[in-house]
């Protein structure tokens, strides 16, 4: 069966090779004319390659780039609005062919109205600007009973014409309008309305609110009408304890300098009077009162009249001060003379005399029978002392 089978296959090929040469039908096609199997198959891997890359391309443009939809005419009904054609037209909006106009107030922000920051940071600001003014009203009502709290609502519209503020948006614009509108519906939320007899809206800052913007003044005035039965006796109290120790101070001050100046006055009349007796009577072993009085005392303190008597008075009191009237230079005078004899004072005199000699044996000349470095100093200032005093050193 094998052999039969080749036998019939190579009869033509067994004719005669110059009837195969002749027919050029009977020639076989060259290899390179058609495309292999392989190079089929890379076509189609590019093709395909190809076709994926031109839509991915073609669907990413469509998302960086929507075709949008024109919006719908703001007149057309729900129904209408819905339409796949046309996008609704979004709130605060107004839309005409297609086209999206915000309202006043709103700015376009791509397909959408969102409100202005500009005109309602301008709003807030001239919202809190009527509020102030109307409670500082109030407040001047309230503390001194002057002026007005309601406001009619046209007065304040009109004022808003010529703050500051309103000049950013210029004049007779629907934004300096809607700005002004805005501030006075934001201010009536919080103030107190009503309509007067006229039919005028009237605002009027709550009682509350405008006590915050009462002067210190007025506050502490207010309270002390308030609590007039307490003021009254704290401030007595308080006004009789500081007169009490005022004088308690000014007794005390007082005390003080009489006891200095009455210790000043024995020195000087001890003094005088020691010079006196030492000089042979060339001085005058008494002073005048009243010359003393005048050389101790400052001039605001000749004023007081109670600061000498009380002087006046220790020395009455002391036994070793002689007062008696004498006759100077044709007036009459009360003098007053230290008694020397029996005196305590002579003793340290005496002391004070040996240890002076004792000192200029050795070169020194010191006066120990002066008194203090102020009693000195108060001495010399006095002519009539300084003369005697020399005298005694001479």
């Amino acid at each position: 069966m094998s052999s039969a089978t080749p036998k019939k296959r190579l009869k033509p090929k067994i004719s005669s090779p110059s009837s195969s040469r002749q027919s050029p039908i009977a020639l076989e096609p060259p290899r390179h004319l058609f495309p292999s199997r392989q190079e089929l198959r890379r076509l189609a891997a590019v093709l395909a390659i190809a076709s994926s890359v031109a839509v991915a391309c073609h669907l990413f443009a469509s998302f960086l780039r929507p075709q949008t939809k024109p919006f719908c005419d703001s007149g057309l009904g729900p129904l209408d609005a819905f339409a796949d054609d046309c996008e609704a037209c979004p709130s605060h909006g107004e839309c005409h062919q297609g086209k999206l106009d915000c309202a006043h107030g709103y700015q376009k922000v791509g397909r959408s109205c969102v409100e202005d920051g500009d005109i309602n940071e301008t709003a807030r600001k001239l919202s809190e600007w009527v509020e102030n003014c109307l409670c500082e009203a109030n407040a001047q009502l309230l503390c001194y009973g002057t002026g007005t709290a309601w406001v009619p609502a046209e007065e304040i519209w009109n004022n808003l014409d010529g703050h500051s503020l309103m000049k950013n948006f210029g004049w007779d614009t629907a934004n300096f309008n809607y700005t002004k509108q805005k501030a006075v519906e934001a201010a009536g939320k919080i103030m107190e309305s009503r309509t007067d007899l006229s039919g005028m809206k009237v605002l009027k800052c709550p009682d509350s609110v405008a006590e915050l913007f009462k002067p210190y003044t007025c506050r502490i005035r207010l309270w002390i009408f308030k609590h007039v039965l307490l003021v009254v006796p704290v401030s007595l109290l308080l006004v009789a304890s500081a007169m009490l120790i005022w004088k308690v101070r000014r007794r005390w001050i007082l005390s003080t300098r009489v006891e200095e100046l009455y210790h000043q006055v024995c020195d000087i009349l001890e003094d005088n009077a020691l010079t006196s007796k030492k000089g042979n009577g060339e001085t005058e072993p008494w002073v005048v009162a009243a010359r003393l009085r005048d050389h101790l005392l400052l001039p605001k303190e000749r004023k007081d009249r109670v600061l000498w008597k009380k002087v006046e008075e220790l020395v009455q009191e002391d036994s070793r001060i002689d007062r008696y009237p004498k006759l100077v230079k044709g007036e009459s005078k009360v003098v007053w003379e230290w008694q020397v004899e029996g005196s305590l004072s002579s003793l340290r005199s005496r002391k004070k005399g040996e240890q002076g000699k004792l000192k200029s044996s050795h070169g020194r000349h010191l006066n120990l029978d002066q008194p203090s470095h102020e009693l000195r100093r108060d001495l010399q200032a006095s002519p009539h002392w300084i003369n005697e005093r020399k005298g005694v050193h001479s």
